[in-house]
């Protein structure tokens, strides 16, 4: 799923669970909760190849997810909670912590990074080639993205 989902997602649960660790937590497991749905992922596979004069392009559009996704919630949240801007924030920092520590992996040699790869992309990511049409690996996003916005506006 792409970033701006697991961000937007992330920062709804900040905002509705008021338990700062339950909410990191659960944050954190929305990652995998997300990722079971078939989704659509942009490439990133010269990054995976570690071919690394080509993956300025795929670092941007990365970037510009990220990027998108912090502008969301900026844009989505209430800004009436102000006191409660913090973990929202940390909460959506949080959620996209799997797909950080899969991306330490393809850069650093390390046997837990490789373990919790195997088990995020392998067994998380079960559907991932499953014959699902793009309409709705993409409609799941789009859903996902829709009810987030919606729990951090109210």
């Amino acid at each position: 799923m792409i970033l701006l989902a697991h961000l937007l997602f992330g920062a709804a649960i900040g905002s509705i669970v008021k338990n700062m660790p339950l909410a990191i937590f659960l944050a954190f497991l929305s990652h995998y909760f997300l990722d079971i749905i078939p989704h659509a992922e942009y490439n990133i596979e010269n990054i995976e190849k570690k071919q690394w004069r080509r993956t300025l392009p795929q670092f941007l559009g990365v970037s510009l997810d990220f990027l998108t996704g912090v502008l969301f919630i900026l844009i989505f949240s209430n800004s009436s909670a102000s006191s409660g801007q913090a973990i929202i924030y940390v909460c959506a920092f949080f959620a996209i912590i799997p797909d950080g520590l899969y991306l330490l992996n393809l850069m650093l040699e390390s046997k837990v990074l490789q373990n919790h790869s195997n088990l995020h992309q392998k067994k998380i990511h079960f559907l991932k080639h499953k014959k699902i049409p793009m309409f709705w690996r993409v409609f799941s996003q789009m859903m996902v993205i829709a009810i987030s916005i919606f729990l951090l506006r109210s």
